[in-house]
């Protein structure tokens, strides 16, 4: 691969496309997680695992780089831009794939392009495992042509260009994110109720089709995610602000995520809705029981 590959932050994005790419000595990696001894040891492993080179300084990282992936959490985002700008090779790509809202990646685009980087606003639009490089990507920006051909080359095989214009790809996604987050925190909602009043089995059927498993399904995406997905969510909400559009539904999205994913932690998954359900009313409980003892 002659591509330079830089990527800032090793998440679970970041590992699983250095891994699916077999990109191995043509990506240096920056990760802020190595700047702290808690952390360090365990990301230096997952750089190994990769075969990606570990850098102590995102200069390093991104020395020669053409291309730049950004693939931090939502509050860094803003962080990683000016960061990057210090360092930003000429001309490189610095593409965007953090879910942020698109008048964030506005102001992420002004910083990069101040510095003389290009900047393209990257959406990730399902999510990354099990689909690794098959993930669908929108791309806009002045540079998006040049920047789909590069992230093709690199081994993505499903990228679609949305426009030349920075904030196109985010908005499409965070807009899509009211329907597809609101749907599973509806579901959570639905079922709570349902049990409570003992119909659980006669809702869902009076759903029809397949709801049982989708409802399944949204509560392990919840259970799994919910903390991300708040965060991703709070950027919903910014996006609408930004829009004009009053968020009563998406920040109740927020507040439901939120609650799911802070139930399990590092816990199994419990096996099945009945088990699911069961640990979220024990875990209400809990919580209820704190609140009246206070």
């Amino acid at each position: 691969m002659s591509q330079r590959i830089a990527q800032i932050g090793f998440g679970e994005a970041g590992r699983t496309f250095a891994n699916a790419g077999d990109w191995h000595q043509a990506a240096r990696v920056f990760d802020s997680k190595t700047l702290n001894a808690a952390s360090a040891g365990a990301m230096q492993q997952a750089y190994a695992q990769a075969g990606v080179t570990g850098c102590a300084t995102l200069a390093e990282a991104l020395a020669d780089a053409q291309i730049i992936l950004s693939l931090v959490t939502a509050d860094q985002t803003p962080l990683a831009a000016q960061a990057a700008a210090r360092a930003i090779p000429p001309g490189a790509l610095f593409c965007d794939l953090n879910s942020v809202s698109p008048g964030a990646k506005a102001r992420n685009a002004q910083i990069i392009e101040a510095a003389g980087g290009r900047y393209v606003d990257v959406a990730v639009m399902a999510p990354v495992q099990p689909a690794a490089l098959a993930v669908p990507l929108l791309v806009s920006g002045p540079d998006a042509d040049e920047a789909a051909d590069m992230l093709r080359s690199i081994g993505f095989t499903r990228v679609q260009i949305c426009g030349d214009r920075i904030g196109a790809a985010s908005a499409t996604k965070m807009v899509r994110s009211v329907m597809v987050k609101g749907i599973e925190a509806l579901t959570a909602e639905m079922l709570l109720a349902a049990r409570a009043a003992g119909v659980t089995d006669a809702v869902l059927a009076s759903l029809g089709g397949d709801w049982a498993q989708k409802a399944d399904y949204n509560l392990d995406r919840m259970l799994a995610h919910g903390l991300r997905r708040a965060a991703e969510m709070e950027e919903v909400v910014a996006t609408l602000t930004e829009l004009d559009v009053e968020p009563l539904m998406t920040r109740g999205t927020v507040v439901r995520q939120r609650a799911f994913g802070a139930i399990l932690r590092d816990a199994p998954m419990p096996d099945g809705l009945d088990a699911k359900l069961a640990l979220i009313e024990t875990n209400n409980r809990k919580m209820q029981g704190k609140a009246d003892a206070t």
